[in-house]
């Protein structure tokens, strides 16, 4: 990739962030069910609550267009992963369902703002070239950090109660984003963005694959890591090792992704990952193997990473100056199912744990009929793809 001295900045301070962002949602994500089930004692029902109260601030992620007229966009990515951190800190001092839950929504905020951020100043200071191979390289990155997180995690897990574990994480992802502060990547060659909300008809492609992205996103995030440790009773240490597996795949696959999207294109790519996670989620729902279901989290998590091509969809048919405040919609949208869907599951899941994943498989038909509608402008197909 070529950059300017000026997106090499941009490109070195997301790359911190994102490092940071990935290693407190990774660290948070391997201990949590552990902590939840061996500590608090907490049931699918709390833990469906819980993580539907986790995506209250996705929802409200439109919010940040207002919080960018008092703090600039790249500063408030820097606040959002210190209070991302400060949340992840302060998980272990409240072992009860309600403190969970309060410390959630601390953390929850903090990386919700920064998710927002940080694909509006990806698509606003990269080219539609430019961006696939950036996301790519930031989630390359990002598999990373959570390697080395859970490579540290593995061993604290030996020496270490889970109070300790969230307050090392925390602190360094805390500190991470104080660093970021004293930083400014910005530069004035970029489309002055439209601080206000607003739909616009011709974005409602990006608006349903969002939706329909969230809702997906909250089967294999709530579900499936509860499946290995309820029904298949994963260890905390297995849960690790797992971890470590499957950040090393995505280290290697993700620049690759970026590249696809540009050789192949976004309808490409969505329908390869919409038919995978329809095999996925019927695969968890009646799969008797734990390594089977192992094998099945690996794959979902690479199927996963597909939905950038989401992003660099919208990035190709929005007007510049639209990519903020549409960003931050497309956001809230993404979390209208998420703020229902995990509690649903939940009660699903008490009734039969096999039915929050047949859901999630209906959910991927619906999902592989609107990636047949996408369609990007000529001047954005094959013929211009490298950068």
């Amino acid at each position: 990739m070529m950059f300017t001295a000026a997106n090499k900045a941009m490109f070195r301070y997301l790359a911190v962030l994102t490092a940071a962002s990935m290693a407190a949602m990774q660290g948070y994500s391997i201990l949590f069910n552990n902590y939840a089930v061996e500590t608090i004692h907490l049931e699918g029902i709390h833990i469906g609550l819980i993580q539907s109260v986790r995506e209250i601030p996705g929802f409200f992620a439109l919010t940040a267009i207002y919080v960018m007229m008092v703090i600039r966009e790249h500063r408030l990515a820097a606040l959002s992963i210190s209070l991302l951190g400060f949340g992840v800190a302060l998980t272990g001092f409240f072992p009860t369902f309600g403190g969970v839950a309060v410390t959630t929504v601390i953390m929850s905020v903090g990386f919700h703002y920064y998710e927002t951020a940080n694909q509006s100043l990806t698509l606003q200071y990269f080219s539609i070239h430019q961006s696939p191979l950036v996301m790519g390289k930031l989630r390359s990155l990002a598999a990373i950090a959570s390697i080395v997180s859970a490579a540290i995690i593995w061993c604290m897990g030996f020496f270490m109660g889970y109070k300790a574990m969230f307050m090392v994480i925390g602190s360094a992802v805390f500190l991470a984003g104080i660093w970021a502060c004293f930083r400014d990547p910005t530069h004035a060659d970029v489309p002055r963005q439209k601080l206000r909300m607003f739909l616009k008809r011709r974005y409602w492609l990006y608006y349903m694959l969002t939706f329909m992205s969230g809702a997906r996103r909250q089967i294999y995030m709530v579900f499936s890591m509860f499946l290995m440790v309820k029904v298949f009773h994963f260890s905390v240490q297995t849960i690790t090792v797992l971890f470590i597996v499957n950040n090393i795949i995505n280290w290697i696959i993700n620049p690759m992704i970026g590249r696809a999207i540009n050789a192949f294109g976004e309808r490409t790519l969505c329908t390869i990952e919409y038919a995978g996670v329809i095999m996925v989620f019927l695969t968890y729902a009646y799969a008797s193997s734990k390594w089977v279901v192992a094998g099945m989290y690996i794959l979902d998590y690479i199927l996963f990473n597909f939905a950038v091509a989401i992003r660099t969809y919208f990035q190709k048919i929005a007007d510049p100056e639209d990519i903020a405040p549409t960003t931050a919609v497309g956001f809230t949208i993404n979390h209208i199912a998420a703020v229902f869907l995990p509690a649903l599951g939940g009660y699903l899941w008490m009734r039969n744990y096999q039915l929050p994943f047949i859901m999630g498989a209906a959910l991927g038909v619906v999902s592989l009929i609107l990636a047949q509608f996408i369609r990007v402008p000529l001047r954005h197909e094959a013929g211009e793809m490298q950068a």
